[in-house]
């Protein structure tokens, strides 16, 4: 079991998009000043990625390898121009807050990465889970992000008011500084947690 579920651990967590390979660093900048922002940003990208991934799963050997990316960047192109439409349909205030992040996901480094790494090279299958499991923790990323955020730079989560009227925001958190010092620290912690990690597990092999 843990076998076929690789892919999607390995997206989830040891290839986080964000926190490991550090892709997709434009959106995950600029539109976490909010947690509602962040979500609608990582399911939207999260859909297009499952979407892609297994539609160039399915094509990977019938598309000719000298028109492989554009090929690919078509794929995708369609199903943000979905996504898209959909949102403006029935998620309007969402939609005009993302603003141009929504059709710039057709450049997403996640999306295109996955593709040109997995999805092009695996089964259907896996190239759904592996979607799943990167767009998840791309998610993921985003939300925590945007949490420390909006909880510091407006003292509330999602919009609610969290603390008393005799709470002073960090108006910082909210501005672009504050997305490069979220991340910044959130790296290190990440980091500093996997290392102690691995040496654990390095201590266990050995013994």
């Amino acid at each position: 079991m843990k076998s076929v579920l690789k892919p999607f651990f390995n997206g989830l967590l040891k290839e986080n998009p964000t926190f490991v390979l550090l892709l997709g660093m434009c959106p995950t900048l600029a539109v976490t000043t909010g947690v509602t922002n962040a979500i609608g940003m990582g399911l939207s990208t999260t859909a297009v990625l499952i979407c892609s991934n297994i539609v160039i799963s399915l094509l990977r050997n019938f598309i000719p390898n000298k028109i492989r990316i554009a090929s690919y960047i078509v794929i995708i192109a369609g199903f943000v121009t979905v996504v898209e439409m959909l949102m403006k349909a029935y998620t309007p205030a969402l939609s005009q807050s993302l603003g141009i992040y929504i059709p710039l996901i057709v450049v997403n480094c996640i999306i295109l990465g996955r593709a040109e790494a997995f999805a092009s090279k695996n089964s259907v299958f896996h190239s759904a889970l592996d979607g799943v499991g990167c767009g998840l923790g791309f998610t993921g990323a985003l939300i925590l992000i945007a949490s420390v955020r909006e909880i510091l730079g407006a003292g509330t989560f999602a919009g609610i008011p969290l603390f008393g009227e005799s709470f002073q925001p960090v108006s910082i958190m909210i501005l672009p500084p504050g997305a490069f010092l979220t991340l910044g620290i959130l790296l290190a912690i990440i980091n500093s947690i996997s290392k102690k990690f691995g040496q654990k597990e390095g201590a266990r092999s050995d013994s």
